[in-house]
C-alpha cells in the first residue's frame, strides 16, 4: 500500500487515500456516474484521510438516500463519496488523484444502471 492525494478542481478539497500502485476501479454505468465519467476506487473508511476542505462539501442523495455524494460546493468536483455498494466506505474518483503514485490500473465495468437486477444484496459485489 502508497499513499495517493488528491482532491477537487480548485484545491479546497484534498485528501489521502492508501491503496496499492497497482490499482482495480471499477466504471459504473448509472445515470450519475455515467453523466460524470467517475471510476471508482473503493476504500474502507480507515484507508481513506479527508485533509482539508470539509467545509467546502455539500451532499446530494437521491432515489434510497444511502449514497452521500459529495462535492466540492466551489468548483463542483465529486472526487470522493460514500457509495451505496459500501456505506462504511469510501469511492474515490481515481481521476482525482495527483499524478505521479499511481502505476496503472485495470477497469472493470459495473451494472450500476440495473442495480437491484445484477447485486440483489444491495451491495456491490466489488471493491474493498
Amino acid at each position: 500500500m502508497i499513499r495517493h492525494s488528491g482532491g477537487c478542481h480548485c484545491g479546497r478539497v484534498r485528501f489521502e487515500v492508501l491503496a496499492p500502485a497497482r490499482l482495480q476501479v471499477y466504471e459504473c454505468n448509472c445515470s450519475i456516474c455515467g453523466k460524470a465519467g467517475y471510476l471508482h476506487l473503493i476504500v474502507p473508511a480507515e484507508r481513506f484521510k479527508l485533509l482539508s476542505g470539509g467545509e467546502a462539501l455539500s451532499c446530494y442523495t437521491f432515489n434510497t438516500h444511502t449514497a452521500k455524494h459529495l462535492f466540492c460546493a466551489t468548483c463542483g468536483v465529486k472526487s470522493f463519496y460514500v457509495p451505496r455498494s459500501h456505506p462504511d466506505g469510501f469511492s474515490v474518483n481515481v481521476r482525482c488523484l495527483d499524478p505521479g503514485t499511481v502505476e496503472g490500473m485495470a477497469v472493470e465495468p459495473v451494472d450500476g444502471r440495473h442495480w437491484e437486477q445484477a447485486y440483489p444484496s444491495g451491495r456491490g459485489d466489488y471493491g474493498a
